[in-house]
């Protein structure tokens, strides 16, 4: 092999680690969004229907940082979710 194809060998093997890490931390990721769904019905329910902002605002990261997980994942982007980059 020369060093081209050698390095581009490495970096494929170097993804499927990075993409199993990220597997785990999306799977970390939605049993948290489970239980901030839970604690914002819950919370829905004896504060009149209204939601807790803190909570909304953390949902709404979560799912962009979902989005940008998956989307390295399926190779749609070569960037990496946070903690690897900015957390948009």
């Amino acid at each position: 092999m020369n060093d081209e194809t050698e390095s581009d060998f490495e970096s494929i093997w170097m993804r499927l680690v990075w993409m199993i890490l990220i597997a785990v931390m999306l799977s970390a990721s939605q049993t948290v969004l489970g239980v901030i769904t839970v604690l914002q019905f819950i919370i829905m329910v004896f504060n009149k229907r209204e939601p807790n902002e803190t909570l909304a605002e953390f949902g709404t990261t979560l799912g962009v940082w979902m989005a940008k997980a998956v989307r390295y994942q399926t190779a749609a982007s070569e960037v990496k979710p946070w903690p690897w980059t900015e957390l948009d």
